[in-house]
């Protein structure tokens, strides 16, 4: 082999991140490293066994380790390590498995990476058979191990089996005392982790930080925040922890007011955990705002940034602003795995745009259950369902599992596109075939997939049916069917029902007064907005949103705020005249006031999606799509 050649092989071994290869590439390097005796140094091979992981063949690495002339336990563990921290779920145990077989001796080091993995998989079986062996191999009064097994046992929530780790430990140092406080926290024991806080004679920031963390999981914010204050050793974990428990607890100015004040002490899991807790509470604009702020001050984002801000985009119908997102993953060489394929299929679904959402279903090389309900989601949204049962079917054939959201999406999609008779099938076979027990939001599935189809009948005697009681989701669409089909007798069977469910829901009386509407029973309109007021209840208003220029618009019925308001009622006007010229009459069907015939056409035109499909029709160049979303 020449210079140059062994010179390529070494670089592309000790390269990070590190580059993926295919069975024959991996192959040709794995010659190289045998008939070298450069590339025969521990260096170079732990980075080829690590780029066998990163290339997902663990056969291959398996291979190259079964073969060493000597055994290396520090190979097998790094590959057990890589195997947890790369996503191959259980399969670390069969690496583990195979070490016993070729003779090599766990150490502490393996077990205590087990012992995690089975923490963060809760793998209780697993986890307690690693505690046999770690005993069988002599290392049960290891503090390391037994510090790792009480933190396991609390993960899991095995506390009793903690405690008893934690009573028989010869000696506890302040980071067993820190694991036991975090598994009575975990668990709900709050007064026991604050008893044995208050015990410690020596406190370490992790010690403060675990308390802060235990409060806030538990809701207690206000506790947490004492226990803050008086924290003497603050640290950027401290900081991020209270605001994490301010965004949890939907206290989001206390977390930007925490946040501001942190200064130096911010990292990328400050940004991270603010823009999560924005979008988490659909403060979707703050979301992005906080993120070009992050720009600005040079913080790099990570992959968890990205997901919470395709989700925020995905709400706004932000379409230009997702592209620019899923360039700049590209162009950061981010590592698109299925938590960040799957964002960034369901904001391409959210936005109207399947092409590209399809485009990078594709591209992943693996797929959970989330990537393809979102995929069968978003194709019912758009009216695709023959493609929703194509793609569910292809799912069955790949092995995938369907879980409870992949039956909304395939019933959905049904629904959508009329399709009686799958939709009939399909929930049929949920429990028979594939063992998910339909739930009332199935239920509702079917419900709107029998009104759509006029069905009322068939929706009501499926209602009636129905293991549990019905929600306002599985009434509100009997409800919609009855407006569509004109139903007023079930309307008011229905309304009644909804508003013994929920008698402060505006929305219930807003339906019951579109149907009395839509046949002119003005009486019955006025008694449904008398009690209204009486009550105090108030339909949440419906607004559109759409971008222009990376800036999401948001308009509201008959609101005047736009800075460009006056020239957009222009043109709406201008619009409606041409229309009139071409014959065109405006549906105020279910204009609910008994007004006169000027007034309904007032109302009609200035509802939000017609402002806001006009802002769009000014705003951008000929032929590019209009986009809106709507907020109900």
């Amino acid at each position: 082999m020449n210079k140059g050649t062994l010179q390529s092989i070494s670089s592309l071994l000790l390269q990070f991140p590190k580059p993926l290869f295919n069975s024959k590439q991996l192959q040709q390097i794995h010659a190289q490293i045998i008939t070298t005796d450069h590339l025969c140094r521990p260096p170079f091979r732990l980075n080829f066994v690590l780029s066998c992981i990163q290339s997902r063949n663990l056969d291959y690495a398996l291979l190259f380790l079964q073969n060493l002339p000597i055994a290396d336990s520090f190979l097998w563990n790094s590959v057990i390590k890589e195997c947890v921290e790369t996503g191959f779920d259980w399969e670390f145990m069969g690496v583990y498995n195979a070490m016993r077989r070729e003779n090599v001796c766990p150490d502490r080091f393996t077990f205590s990476v087990i012992l995690r993995a089975c923490a963060g998989f809760s793998g209780s079986e697993v986890g307690g058979g690693a505690h046999c062996q770690i005993v069988k191999m002599g290392f049960g009064f290891d503090v390391f191990l037994q510090t790792g097994l009480l933190d396991f046992y609390g993960k899991v929530g095995e506390l009793g089996l903690a405690r008893r780790v934690f009573d028989e430990m010869p000696e506890r140092d302040v980071v067993a005392r820190n694991a036991m406080v975090a598994a009575f926290g975990m668990n709900g024991f709050l007064v026991d982790a604050r008893k044995l806080f208050d015990e410690m004679s020596e406190r370490t920031s992790s010690s403060w930080n675990t308390m802060i963390t235990c409060y806030c999981k538990l809701g207690d914010v206000e506790a947490a925040r004492q226990i803050f204050d008086n924290n003497p050793m603050k640290n950027v974990v401290t900081w991020n922890a209270m605001i994490d428990g301010y965004c949890k607890s939907n206290q989001l100015m206390l977390a930007r007011e925490l946040f501001d004040r942190a200064g130096d002490l911010k990292n990328v899991v400050s940004w991270n955990t603010l823009i999560s807790g924005y979008v988490q509470y659909r403060e979707f604009g703050k979301a992005i705002s906080t993120f070009q702020q992050m720009q600005a001050e040079n913080v790099k984002p990570t992959e968890a940034t990205m997901v919470s801000l395709l989700s925020a985009c995905a709400h706004l119908g932000a379409l230009d602003m997702g592209n620019w997102m899923h360039t700049y993953i590209r162009r950061e060489n981010f590592k698109i795995d299925v938590f960040l394929g799957n964002a960034l299929v369901d904001m391409y679904c959210k936005c109207g745009s399947m092409k590209p959402a399809l485009d990078v279903f594709h591209s992943l090389t693996k797929k959970n259950a989330y990537c393809w309900s979102s995929v069968i989601v978003g194709l019912a949204m758009h009216g695709h369902g023959e493609e929703a049962i194509k793609t569910f079917d292809q799912m069955h054939k790949e092995g995938v599992k369907p879980d409870r959201v992949t039956f909304i999406g395939l019933l959905s999609a049904c629904s959508h596109s009329g399709l009686v008779l799958e939709g009939r099938k399909y929930f049929s076979e949920m429990f028979e075939v594939y063992g998910v027990e339909p739930g009332i939001e199935h239920y509702g599935c079917m419900v709107d997939l029998f009104g759509r189809a006029g069905h009322l009948q068939e929706a009501l005697e499926l209602i009636k049916s129905m293991p549990v009681s019905p929600n306002a989701a599985v009434l509100g669409s009997l409800l919609r069917a009855c407006r569509i089909h004109k139903d007023a007798k079930l309307s008011e069977q229905v309304t009644d029902q909804l508003l013994k469910l929920d008698p402060y829901d505006g929305g219930n009386y807003v339906f019951l007064s579109n149907v009395y509407a839509s046949l002119n029973r003005w009486d019955e309109v006025e008694i449904c907005r008398n009690l209204m007021a009486e009550k105090g209840v108030h339909k949440t208003p419906g607004c559109s949103l759409i971008e222009v220029d990376n800036v999401v618009h948001e308009f509201m019925a008959g609101d005047t705020s736009h800075p460009q308001f006056a020239q957009i009622s222009a043109f709406l006007d201008d619009i409606d005249k041409k229309l009139t010229v071409l014959g065109h009459v405006p549906d105020m069907e279910f204009v609910l006031h008994d007004i006169d015939k000027e007034e309904k056409e007032s109302a009609v035109r200035y509802h939000s999606e017609r402002i806001a499909v006009a802002f769009g029709i000014m705003s951008t160049p000929r032929g590019k799509p209009i986009r809106v979303v709507k907020n109900l």
